[in-house]
This record gives C-alpha cells, sequence and structure tokens, in this order.
C-alpha cells in the first residue's frame, strides 16, 4: 500500500489513574498522543507505510515521544528538531454523568514555535500518496498555521490526496489567528473533508438546515447532515467526500456511534453501534479518520465498505486505554461482520 503522511503536534498526556479527579490524585499516567500522530499509529497497525512529521524538543521527553511513534511502527525520520519543551496536556477521565475534562500546557511548545520553511516539503512528499492534517494543529500558533498552508500547497503541487479532520477545539485558538479565514484556505485544497456539525458551524458557519441538532440527543439522524454536507461542498468545490461522525452521548460512559459519508451524489450510513461500558474515548475521531483513510485506500470503489470499516474501528477504540487505536485489521473486520461478543480468542 503506497504511503501516508500525517502533520501535527504529539503531546505528554497526563491522566489520574482510573476515574480520579485531578484534586484528588497524587501521580498522573503517562501516555503520548496527538490528532495526527493518533491516526498514524492506526495507519501502522493495518500495515499501512507512514510518517509522522513534527518538530520536537532535542531533549529526553522529546525523544519518548520520537521513540512511541517509532515503537508503533511509524516513520519518524521526517521529524524536525528545536525549542525547549513538549507540549503537555492533562486529562481527567469521566463517568456516568460527569464528562471528561482536558487542561492544556501546550504554548511556547517546540510545535507551536515552528515557522514555514522549517521543513522541506518537497522532500517530504516524495513517494507519496496520501496528506492528512488537522484543526488542531493552525489552531497552535500562526507559525504552525503557516506550516500547515505551506504542507496543502506543496501536496497539492505533488498531486497527493489531501485529508483534513476538522477538530474544532474551543480551548484553543488563543493566538489571535483569523479561525475563519485560516481554516477556509486550508480546507480549500483537501479532497476529504471529515467534520461533525460543531466544526462546521465554528469554522465556517456552516448548519444543518431546519433542525436544531442540540435536540436530539441519542437520536441524531444522518439526514440531519445532509444539508451540511452539501453546503460544505459548495464552499470547498476541491472536495470529493464529506463524511462526519454521528455521536450520541447518552453518559460519559455510554454513547451511540455511527457516520455517514457523501461523495456528491450519494449519502452512506453505517450501522449504529452501542458503546455501553467506555474506556477512553479521547482519540475516537482520530480513530474513524485512521480507518476511514485505510478503508479509501484498501477499498477505493467501495465507500460503504471504507465507512463501515471507519467505524467498526473506531468503535474499538472506546474499549482502548490511551489516544491511539490499537486493534488489527484482522479485529475490526470481526466486528464488521457482526461478532461483537468480545470472547476470548484461545
Amino acid at each position: 500500500m503506497e504511503k501516508v503522511v500525517t502533520f501535527g503536534e504529539i503531546m505528554l498526556r497526563l491522566a489520574p489513574p482510573g476515574f480520579l479527579r485531578f484534586s484528588q490524585t497524587t501521580n498522573f499516567d503517562v501516555i503520548y498522543g496527538g490528532g495526527e500522530s493518533n491516526v498514524a499509529v492506526s495507519l501502522a497497525n493495518y500495515g499501512v507505510p507512514v510518517e509522522f512529521v513534527t518538530r520536537l524538543p532535542d531533549n529526553d521527553i522529546g525523544k519518548c515521544a520520537m521513540m512511541e511513534m517509532r515503537k508503533r511502527g511509524v516513520g519518524v525520520d521526517k521529524i524536525i528538531y528545536g525549542g525547549d519543551r513538549l507540549g503537555i496536556y492533562f486529562l481527567e477521565t469521566g463517568a456516568v454523568s460527569r464528562g471528561s475534562k482536558v487542561v492544556y500546557d501546550r504554548s511556547h511548545s517546540a510545535m507551536a514555535e515552528i515557522e514555514k520553511g522549517m521543513i522541506d516539503w518537497k522532500k517530504v512528499f516524495k513517494d507519496v500518496k496520501w496528506f492528512h492534517w488537522t484543526g488542531i494543529t493552525p489552531a497552535i500558533s500562526q507559525g504552525a498555521a503557516d506550516a500547515c498552508l505551506e504542507a496543502v500547497k506543496a501536496a497539492s503541487e505533488s498531486g497527493v490526496t489531501i485529508s483534513t479532520d476538522l477538530n474544532y477545539r474551543a480551548k484553543l485558538w488563543r493566538y489571535g489567528g483569523d479561525r475563519e479565514a485560516i481554516m477556509t484556505e486550508l480546507t480549500s485544497y483537501c479532497d476529504i473533508i471529515l467534520g461533525n456539525e460543531e466544526d462546521a458551524e465554528k469554522h465556517f458557519g456552516i448548519k444543518p438546515e431546519g433542525l436544531d441538532i442540540t435536540t436530539q440527543g441519542e437520536h441524531v439522524k444522518a439526514e440531519a447532515f445532509l444539508s451540511v454536507c452539501k453546503q460544505m461542498m459548495k464552499k470547498f468545490p476541491k472536495a470529493n467526500k464529506v463524511i462526519t461522525t454521528l455521536r450520541g452521548s447518552l453518559s460519559a460512559s455510554h454513547n451511540t456511534w455511527a457516520g455517514v459519508l457523501y461523495d456528491g451524489k450519494k449519502m452512506y450510513e453505517s450501522r449504529q453501534y452501542q458503546i455501553t461500558h467506555i474506556v477512553d474515548r479521547v482519540g475516537g475521531g482520530d480513530s474513524f479518520m485512521g480507518g476511514l483513510i485505510y478503508g479509501l485506500l484498501k477499498y477505493p470503489n467501495d465507500d460503504q465498505t471504507a465507512l463501515n470499516f471507519a467505524v467498526a474501528a473506531s468503535c474499538l477504540k472506546h474499549t482502548i486505554k490511551g489516544d491511539a487505536n490499537m486493534v488489527t485489521v484482522e479485529e475490526v473486520q470481526k466486528l464488521m461482520g457482526g461478532d461483537a461478543s468480545g470472547r476470548v480468542s484461545r
């Protein structure tokens, strides 16, 4: 299978054990993760050649993040080094009626201080089929937004397929950048766009027509997003597929999960899964994106199967502690086939 490149920030994740609150814990579990690195790990697990591009501090913590990627089979040769620190985020895991909470500590990180011209994108995209970025990267800093724009322009010039997960983050975009203008220019280069109703509204002012999404709860319907998909394709004519995940949140521990894909002519809808005992929902969207990229590469003429793979893969991610999805193609296909028994494999 042809090579994929992802670009973004990998962070140190510090989380109280189990379901402890920040105010209760005396220690933190250490995990490395981030939107684009999570996608890269998923793809590596599926046997796809993948490179992760980022900027890391040249110290022990930066090297630990790099080694985590290398350990998972992700290429690290295009990573650049500089700056003083790795970004951190603290995660308090919610349960039942108490939602999870994230506190960012990523100002002045190595990736936040990246500047255009630091990465040789022409070299990065040599013999590459696919490039993926997310809306988190341009939200970090103006320098990161500039580097991301460099990347999508170079990828476009090289004929590389470009995908994005719009990933609106309310706690980011603090540096004063014009979010709508930046995201509109970046997204205009994309062939594949993933985003939910909040992403579309916050970034571009696009809303579902004739429906108040906030009243739907677990009964969110796929047809509600057809108008969003059509508006997105009108705004971004290069895009040939617009995809969204459909998450119904009954509680922090019980979600419904499905997805829809629109190719400009037809709306494809997956089955809906009941995820009744969530272990870790962080990285759920990233695992969907990783599954989707794999599915579209593996089944280029079968959007339904590609969508089904992405939804099943991300359903499994909710059972796995950490940011990244540690599952195999065979495990995803087993769930796609209807086996959700969870029986011991002997």
